[in-house]
């Protein structure tokens, strides 16, 4: 049986960068871009030519994709002016994209108070854009803003605007639920008549997640014959974000009943490429991934109950929709003070630690780590300080160094400009093979501070550490009042791109860090065969 062709439309570059705190560089755009290409997307919007200066730099020199196709968004012609007449729309049609997708209002009462011109004007401004898109050679498409709310309030004029576009010449018409406040019903039941009323029309979905519903409100409009999905990678978008095709894109190719009835131009082998797509977003903007993320996150495939893991160890479908390396993510069994001993040996075995299942130092282990997670202590995000913890009750962990003292001083003073500013400096005396090394480091606070004078000479363990990065810190506050306990997560990454976690936990913040920074080189001198 033939499948229909659907396709998918990105706008993370531009919609997503619309996402509060949000601002790529050019150099970002243009990696994000080309993962998109290799992901097999069909459509790349790379923003608003003439709209701002990243945008029109990126345009002047367009990425190198290989497959999808490089579009342009803009609006459709100023009132009162003519399209030969408007440098902003000349900027758009002009730019070196294959596609162009004009943005116009279908909704009356925007038409009304947001534009405050005739409803016939701004059908006359719909028809006149595409067609001078099309005559300049260009591949048409029109996004249909707040189509729904202007369906629901006057669907005659919603549809005459999308005719105007469809008429002259458009390939797509792109309807948007702008304001992200439509329902799945709704959506299925206006696209179906919208496919009525307009025979050959081709149809696209742009939905706002408002309402939490943006994947959802595109599935129910693929499911009444939307052929095109626009979104962005990890949901980004302005207000509550757009629809998320690090959702869509697994859930049109491995659910019922698209996965039997749709093809889309992205490959099973490119589909495992999705969760590292997502991470390196997350990278660019400087975050850390959204744990619990459909799919893709780091949560999406983690598990905690005893009964869940047990079932696990039989049957991995027991508690998995999808198999994880389907998206390109894996598989983690959680321990923590609710666990037993089939989340211990599942999470061993994960961890690559061979242990028999009777051996009885598999009761101490777990009996070690509730005692640690009344104190603070928590391992379903600190993976690697839950190996260090294993394997040293497993007596697989050799005593690489000897930490004597440590001290941190924080203290403003002026700098060669006579400005005053902050300076953390740190104080490490370590024992190496009997040797004692004395180090001294600055950093832009204590606990970077710490992490350099650490690693700063380790004897013959320095080479192992000279890839070794700290990429993230977080504290929580355990107990309130003056003497409260502290956690510190720590997470580092590795020259191979690995990132770890390790856990601190102190009545003192620095303490606590301290101890997760040590964690992190035991971890990775362990990992990389370091010798005792």
């Amino acid at each position: 049986m033939s499948k229909d062709r659907l396709y998918i439309y990105d706008v993370t570059l531009r919609d997503g960068a619309q996402t509060q705190g949000v601002d790529f560089s050019v150099d970002d755009k243009r990696q994000i871009a080309e993962a998109l290409d290799a992901l097999g997307i069909d459509y790349v919007e790379g923003g608003w030519p003439g709209a701002n200066p990243a945008d029109t730099e990126f345009f002047s020199e367009r990425p190198a994709l290989k497959k999808a196709r490089f579009a342009a968004f803009g609006m459709t012609k100023r009132a009162g002016r003519s399209v030969h007449n408007d440098p902003g729309f000349a900027a758009v049609v002009n730019s070196s994209a294959e596609a162009v997708c004009l943005v116009g209002k279908t909704w009356d009462f925007q038409v009304d108070v947001a534009l405050g011109i005739p409803r016939s004007e701004n059908l006359e401004a719909i028809a006149e854009s595409i067609a001078a898109v099309k005559a300049a050679g260009r591949e048409a498409l029109f996004d249909a803003e707040h189509f729904f709310d202007g369906y629901k309030a006057n669907p005659d004029y919603a549809l005459e605007c999308i005719k105007a576009a469809h008429e002259a010449g458009a390939e797509w018409v792109v309807l948007c639920d702008t304001n992200g406040g439509s329902m799945p019903s709704e959506v299925h039941e206006i696209v179906s008549e919208v496919l009525v009323e307009i025979p050959g029309i081709r149809l696209g979905i742009h939905a706002h997640n408002d309402t939490e519903q943006a994947v959802a409100n595109s599935l129910a409009a693929v499911e009444a014959g939307v052929r095109q999905v626009q979104g962005t990678l990890n949901g980004l978008g302005e207000r509550c974000g757009n629809a998320n095709l690090c959702s869509i894109i697994p859930s049109l190719m491995l659910k019922e009943p698209f996965r039997d009835t749709l093809e889309l131009g992205i490959t099973t082998d490119q589909l495992k490429t999705l969760t590292r797509a997502s991470r390196m977003l997350d990278e660019i903007l400087n975050r850390a991934p959204a744990r619990h993320a459909a799919y893709v996150g780091p949560s999406a495939f983690a598990h905690k109950g005893g009964l869940h893991s047990s079932a696990m160890l039989k049957d991995t479908r027991t508690y998995e929709h999808v198999p994880p390396e389907s998206v390109g993510n894996r598989r983690k069994i959680l321990v923590s003070d609710q666990a037993g001993r089939s989340n211990l040996l599942a999470r061993l075995a994960d961890a690559g630690i061979d242990v028999d299942a009777k051996d009885p130092r598999l009761s101490k282990l777990l009996e070690d780590i509730k005692e640690r997670e009344h104190l603070g202590y928590t391992y379903d995000g600190a993976e690697a300080s839950f190996e260090l913890l294993a394997r040293r009750v497993l007596g697989e962990v050799p005593e690489f160094f000897e930490v004597d003292r440590f001290r941190v001083i924080v203290e403003k003073r002026h700098n060669s400009r006579g400005e005053l500013t902050t300076v953390s400096e740190a104080m490490v005396r370590v024992r190496v093979d009997g040797e004692t090394y004395y180090n001294v480091d600055f950093g832009q606070g204590p606990v970077d501070a710490l992490s350099k004078a650490l690693r700063k000479d380790l004897g013959k363990y320095s080479s192992y550490l000279a890839d070794l990065s700290l990429t993230d810190y977080k504290v929580r506050i355990l107990t309130a009042g003056t003497e409260a306990i502290t956690r510190v997560m720590v997470e580092s990454k590795d020259g191979k791109g690995t990132r770890f976690s390790t856990v601190g936990v102190s009545e003192n913040i620095v303490d606590a860090s301290f101890e997760a920074l040590v964690d992190a080189i035991y971890l990775k001198l362990l990992r990389d065969g370091a010798r005792p």
